[in-house]
């Protein structure tokens, strides 16, 4: 074989091992571009989205809570959120022994919550817990007044919600315990000191000013204050009984209401939940539909809202609920005109 003959095997020999090479390359790109793909398929699998968690602090008992409850969860359910799912929800109830919410809420600060929902004391529990959580309150008695928000339009940090606070509330009560049973004259007033310094006798005493009646003062700070309390108004012979809304006095219910009804005193009651489990009437806020806006608030702060940026809410529907049954098991009648005026009428 002559050189060049040498030369044309030599050449092709290289051209075939450059198509080797080249194919090669192309193979261990390919390669590397698959396993890329696969990787990225695999990385949100790998990196799940974060499930909010909402943390629901109380300070009275699970079964007192449990309709609010409901109508919070139903709320978010049309929001989108289900329990379990997309949401989790903590829940901690006081069970009406205030001293335990700072360790409550605690251990929802430790469980790194995104949103604290909060009632009554456990409000300012919260507050003092955490200054970055976002806390949502639902029934606070006067935001403004107690400082949990500088003002209901601007509220400032990381607090917001609906207030429990109506303008002439406790005269509204008064005026239709009047009215339904005329010859009253001293009013029994219950309420829970401690949460709201003297503002709530203070503007129940202005109350009954107005309208001419003596006022029994009747604070309770503990579980042992109510049989002393109970003693006081039947000593100084009081001809109804009023209560203040608090956690103490909604975890003690059976035994305000059983009071009101061994004595056969006419009794005006700040919630629903009193009159539905045997009580004589109420009128308040209709509480499931605050706690249904509460839900909406969560909802904005997830979506991004600053609390700060929320308007604090104020009760929008009242109901008067008048319970007949009550009524006739210690002997007294309701005026027809004052049936006509019930938002709904237990029988």
């Amino acid at each position: 074989m002559n050189e060049k003959s040498w030369l044309r095997v030599l050449n092709s020999c290289s051209a075939n091992l450059k198509s080797k090479i080249q194919n090669l390359k192309w193979l261990g790109l390919s390669v590397i571009a698959f396993v890329l793909l696969v990787a990225g398929a695999v990385a949100p699998a790998q990196q799940p989205t974060k499930i909010p968690r909402i943390g629901i602090l109380v300070g009275a008992s699970a079964s007192f809570f449990s309709a609010r409850a409901e109508a919070f969860r139903q709320r978010l359910r049309e929001l989108g959120y289900v329990e379990g799912k997309n949401i989790f929800i903590e829940y901690r109830y006081a069970e009406g022994k205030l001293e335990r919410l700072p360790d409550l809420v605690a251990e929802l600060v430790r469980l790194k919550v995104d949103v604290i929902v909060a009632t009554g004391p456990a409000i300012l529990a919260a507050k003092k817990a955490s200054a970055t959580i976002p806390i949502v309150f639902a029934l606070a008695a006067d935001p403004v007044g107690t400082g949990l928000v500088a003002s209901l339009a601007r509220p400032g940090g990381n607090i917001t919600g609906l207030s429990l606070m109506a303008p002439d509330l406790d005269g509204k009560r008064l005026e239709l315990l009047k009215e339904a049973f005329p010859k009253v004259a001293r009013v029994a007033f219950l309420w829970e000191g401690g949460s709201r310094g003297n503002r709530a006798l203070t503007d129940m005493e202005a109350a009954t000013k107005a309208l001419g009646l003596k006022l029994q003062s009747l604070e309770v700070r503990g579980l042992d204050d109510f049989e002393s309390a109970f003693a006081r108004a039947k000593r100084d012979g009081a001809h109804a009984l009023i209560t203040a809304p608090g956690p103490l006095l909604n975890t003690q219910q059976r035994q305000v209401l059983d009071f009101a009804a061994k004595n056969r005193l006419p009794a005006m009651y700040p919630f629903s939940e009193f009159v539905e489990a045997g009580g004589l009437m109420s009128y308040a806020p209709n509480i499931a539909d605050l706690f249904r806006r509460a839900a909406d608030f969560v909802d904005k702060i997830l979506k991004g809202t600053k609390p700060a940026d929320i308007p604090v809410e104020q009760p929008m529907k009242f109901e008067f609920i008048v319970n007949l049954k009550a009524a006739k098991q210690i002997g007294l009648t309701i005026p027809p005109n004052v049936l006509v005026r019930a938002d709904k009428v237990i029988k």
